[in-house]
């Protein structure tokens, strides 16, 4: 299911290549981080997170993505950012933006997208990091519209999507399923 949202823009646009962290009430979104990779495979290999995924991830993979998502930050100073607990620095997962320019039908886009440890599950952080990420989006970066997508079967997910004021637009196949 592909969800798309549209916002008004903000007047200006700014770009930078320096990492970008977002803060909101009780999360930060920042850069990776080597501490990282150890609670990041964790939540890559337990079948309840990965349960809408082809499968769970190796630890060679998992660094692979964290490495992806660390060097797409570096590259645009924003991205698929890590996501700790303010209060105790915990690492809970990722949230954040992922330039989509010719993988799917509906491209060009920019996708939002979310992984936490069912740890955090249930909590709102995944709707209180999506919100940064989108308010970010809209009046930083200056675009007209973010997409996400997740399994039809996802239910959690689509219903953080519904949270954020996303509309179901259409099913499509994913080109990686």
């Amino acid at each position: 299911m592909v969800e798309v949202t549209t916002f008004p823009s903000a007047q200006s646009s700014t770009s930078t290549t320096r990492p970008i962290q977002l803060e909101t009430e009780h999360l930060k979104l920042r850069a990776w981080q080597k501490s990282d990779l150890e609670p990041f495979a964790q939540l890559n290999t337990n079948k309840d997170v990965m349960r809408y995924f082809p499968s769970v991830l190796t630890r060679e993979q998992s660094d692979a993505l964290a490495d992806k998502f660390q060097h797409l930050i570096l590259e645009h100073g924003w991205g698929f950012w890590a996501v700790e607990l303010k209060e105790t620095g915990q690492f809970i997962g990722f949230t954040g933006l992922n330039a989509q320019p010719e993988q799917f039908i509906f491209s060009p886009c920019v996708e939002i997208g979310w992984r936490l440890a069912k740890l955090y599950w249930h909590q709102g952080y995944a709707t209180e990091a999506a919100k940064a990420c989108l308010k970010f989006a809209f009046e930083t970066l200056n675009l007209n519209e973010i997409v996400a997508f997740t399994s039809v079967q996802n239910k959690p997910s689509e219903q953080v999507m519904q949270r954020l004021g996303m509309q179901a637009m259409y099913e499509f196949n994913h080109p990686a399923l």
